[in-house]
């Protein structure tokens, strides 16, 4: 039978733990539910990250030129001049 779950034990300040305490006991959720959504959200906040940092690797391989700017400059001009200032 495969593991449903496996137990870890983490340190943590106690500062850290009386605040996610407090929250916790008002939402009424488990220790081990809040540790899964900080972790799920932590993965993905690491896979953003990583998709930026991909990005930004290609627009420097590959920055817009003067075509691109202008088409851009176009695009914004027109939705702008939609807009009630």
């Amino acid at each position: 039978m495969a593991k449903v779950a496996t137990k870890v034990a983490v340190s943590i300040p106690d500062e850290l733990y009386r605040a996610v305490e407090r929250v916790r006991k008002r939402s009424g959720e488990t220790r081990s539910a809040v540790m899964q959504d900080a972790l799920r959200y932590w993965l993905r906040r690491e896979a953003e990250v990583a998709l930026v940092r991909e990005y930004e690797a290609g627009y420097r391989r590959t920055p817009e030129g003067r075509r691109e700017t202008k088409a851009a400059e176009k695009a914004a001009v027109q939705l702008l001049a939609r807009e009630k200032w």
